[in-house]
This record gives structure tokens, C-alpha cells and sequence, in this order.
């Protein structure tokens, strides 16, 4: 079959490697794509804004599934369009999609529906928001209502913070994103990723990661998209994966289906792991990045057939995803100035020599000036490896991005640190 994936980042190489490994695919289309994605499908100049372009492309190449990458095209109702028009879509309509384009939408879902989460107030205008904050205690979060590209969230220590933080929302810092605020309260405890496939009515678990969001060592500096990942995440136990999806997965995939707007894709739930249990700190619609470069390095099914059964509502019909007990681990490597002001046009080179050690390398903000790889945005690659554990996998990744020659560029050299101590402490445990 014929399929088109709409995206340019890690994310989407990391989809297009998987799904040119299935036998179900025909012909891999891809918009608008990046220098690695094109090795494995066929680059087409496509702005995925442009509905009816999109929607006629599908028409004269015969697309039997879309798969929408990034969140804004799901938030502008791209699925909408294509699916009143016939396509099947691996990616939930633009109402469902409210679960990222709206914090406030999703903070209102989960008081509604009792899922845990942390306390919050919103407000849509300065006024409101700063006698909002007289109910929470310091450190106090602050975020942007509306989507801010991961960052538009801002944890304010003391009341100068919070009101510098008020200026920037409703200011403009985040454009329309910042039109209205969520204030929330500070949770204590350790992060972790959790997936599941849905189709609005069956729901499937699709792993669980953790992201590394400071851009420095030790956690520190300030929140990025990403600077790595790995999985699965140990943290988030059977026991906490059952809660996460009783407590929150299935009452929201219900709550959807209730409202008339069934969620159809993956369901991505940031979690606050604290003392009284998991809590939703948010929902993605599509896969993170780079969490999605773990999962694909541990998949074993064939992603094609599971997407293609998401999207025509057959879920119950496909066997459960099948991951591989291998760890997986990515570090990002990033231009010199990000998050802030990432330095473009930096040449790469030893992208062979890092795969010759086992690793994948996948493209996230990568183009071409002749033929010369050279760095297209803040994000650069993600050097991606598996191994028998966390800290093998960490070991397999940084050999790789040491062969990769990029003057421009940087990396934490710390990803998968938490996994890595809890590790030895086990073995200390085991040996006392």
C-alpha cells in the first residue's frame, strides 16, 4: 500500500525507518521530510497547512493511510479533511486533538472525570491569573494554554518569577499560545513517558520512556524539547502502568467517545511519579521526540499494520505490540546556541562511522548545501542504540556519536543517568 508521513524531525525518521521495514508498504511518500527520512521514502514538496494539497495528493498517488507526525497539523484538523474525504489517518481530529492544543481543555477532562492531576487554576487574562497565584504555594508552574513548540512552561520560584513569567504569556513571548494561562502547582517526584495505541475504543500500551528535558548535565539549564531518552523506563512498574491506564488512559479515551469526539491514534501521557501515585502532568496526541526514536528501536511488530488497524477502527483485530527486552537509549546532539539561538549551517560528517558501531542515526534538524550535511535547526540528531541494559545501550550511543564530526554541535553525556544509579543500587542491594 501506498502511505504518506507528514513530519521533518527524529520523530518522523524514526517512523519512516520502521514503517519501510513492513511488507504491507508499497510506496513511502514523505512531506517534508529531512536528508535521512529520504533514505527511506520519497520526498515530496507538501506544507501540510495547505489541506487541499494535501488532500489531492492523497487523490493522484492512491494513499491508503496518512500519518501525521507532529502535533499542529492534528491541532489544525488535517485529519478532519482527509478522513471526510476517505483516508484513513493514523492521528486523532482536531477535537480530540484539544487533549495538547488546550491544556485548560485537558486540565477541565481531568477534573470532570476524576483523573489525577495536579491542582490548577486558568485564566485568560492578567488580572485573573495573578489573583489565581494567591492560591498556590511557591515553586508554582505556569503555562501557556495553547501549543509553544515545548516552551511555554515556566516553573517560577518566587513571586518575581511568577509575575515575569504572567508578563511573558500575555505578552506575546508565546503568541497565541499564551492567550490564556494554566497555573498549576508543583509536583514532586520523578517524570516518566507512558504510551498507548487507541482507536477510540480498544487501547493498547505502547511502552513507556524518560526524556531528558534540561539541556545540560545533571539536569540543569533550561527546558528543551529533548536532549535523549531511553526505554523502557523501570520506574513505571506493571503496578503503575495498570493505574495509568485504569485511572487516566481509559477514562479519557471514554470520556472522548462520550463527548462525541473518539481519539484515534497514540496517547502519550507525561507522568509525575509522586508519593500518593502516578499523576497526568499532560497529554501529547502524536509520539515525543525523542521518545519515539526509543520505541522504534525496540519494536518487533510490524508498525504499518498496526497503524493501518488504528486507523480503520480495528484495533481488537491486531495482535499487541511486541517490544523487544533490549534496552534502547538516543542522545541528542544539538547546534551550538540551543535552546535559545541554535547556529545553523554546521557541517556533519561520520554518520556512517557512528552507524558502523551499531547505532542508528536519525535526522532531526538536518538539510543539505550541495552535498554537504550540514545542521538545519536546534535539534540535530538523535544517535539511537539498544543493548542488554540501559547502561549498555548509553554505552553503545556515546561510542557512536563520538565518531560523528560536528564542530557546531554538543550533547549531554549524561542521558539515562537515573536508570543507570538505580541499576548499580540494585546490584549493591543484591551483593549486601
Amino acid at each position: 500500500m501506498n502511505v504518506l508521513l507528514l513530519g521533518s524531525g527524529g520523530r518522523e525518521h524514526a517512523l519512516a525507518w520502521k514503517l519501510a521495514q513492513s511488507p504491507l508498504l508499497t510506496r513511502l511518500f514523505a512531506a517534508p521530510g529531512n536528508p535521512g527520512i529520504a533514505e527511506h521514502a520519497e520526498i515530496v514538496a507538501l506544507d501540510a497547512s495547505d489541506h487541499r494539497a494535501v488532500v489531492d495528493f492523497c487523490r493522484r498517488h492512491s494513499i491508503e493511510l496518512v500519518v501525521i507526525g507532529p502535533e499542529a497539523p492534528l491541532v489544525d484538523g488535517l485529519a478532519d479533511n482527509l478522513r471526510t474525504m476517505g483516508a484513513a489517518v493514523f492521528g486523532p481530529n482536531r477535537a480530540p486533538a484539544q487533549l495538547e492544543g488546550s491544556k485548560g481543555y485537558t486540565k477541565e477532562l481531568c477534573a470532570r472525570y476524576g483523573i489525577p492531576t495536579a491542582r490548577y487554576a486558568r485564566a485568560s487574562d492578567r488580572l485573573a491569573a495573578e489573583a489565581a497565584l494567591g492560591d498556590f504555594p511557591l515553586p508554582v508552574v505556569i503555562k501557556a494554554d495553547g501549543l509553544a513548540a515545548g516552551k511555554g512552561v515556566i516553573i517560577a520560584a518566587t513571586p518575581e518569577e511568577a509575575q515575569a513569567a504572567l508578563g511573558e504569556m500575555f505578552d506575546g513571548s508565546f503568541g497565541s499560545a499564551g492567550a490564556a494561562v494554566v497555573i498549576e502547582e508543583f509536583l514532586e517526584g520523578e517524570e516518566a513517558s507512558f504510551f498507548a495505541l487507541t482507536d477510540g475504543e480498544t487501547i493498547l500500551p505502547f511502552g513507556t520512556a524518560q526524556d531528558h528535558k534540561r539541556v545540560g548535565d545533571g539536569d540543569t539549564g533550561p527546558n528543551t524539547g529533548g536532549m535523549g531518552a531511553y526505554s523502557p523506563a523501570s520506574i513505571v512498574t506493571p503496578e503503575i502502568a495498570g493505574r495509568v491506564m485504569a485511572e487516566m488512559v481509559e477514562p479519557t479515551v471514554r470520556a472522548q467517545a462520550e463527548r462525541g469526539a473518539p481519539f484515534s491514534g497514540i496517547l502519550y501521557a507525561g507522568l509525575m511519579l509522586t508519593a500518593e501515585g502516578p499523576k497526568l502532568i499532560e497529554y501529547n496526541v502524536r509520539f515525543g521526540d525523542p521518545e519515539c526514536e526509543v520505541l522504534m528501536m525496540r519494536l518487533e511488530s510490524d508498525l504499518l499494520a498496526l497503524m493501518l488497524a488504528t486507523a480503520r477502527g480495528r484495533l481488537a483485530e491486531a495482535e499487541p505490540p511486541r517490544f523487544s527486552d533490549d534496552a534502547a537509549l538516543t542522545v541528542v546532539m544539538a547546534a551550538r546556541g540551543y535552546p535559545v539561538t541554535p547556529e545553523k549551517g554546521g557541517a556533519i560528517g561520520g554518520i556512517a562511522e557512528a552507524e558502523a558501531e551499531g547505532a542508528k542515526v536519525f535526522h532531526a534538524g538536518t538539510a543539505l548545501s550541495g552535498d554537504r550535511l550540514v545542521a538545519n535547526g536546534g535539534r540535530v540528531l538523535a544517535v539511537t542504540a539498544r543493548g542488554a541494559s540501559v547502561a549498555e545501550a548509553r554505552d553503545r550511543a556515546y561510542a557512536a556519536v563520538d565518531r560523528i564530526d560536528f564542530p557546531t554541535g554538543f550533547c549531554r553525556r549524561d542521558i539515562g543517568w537515573r536508570e543507570i544509579a538505580r541499576g548499580k543500587a540494585g546490584q549493591r542491594g543484591v551483593s549486601s
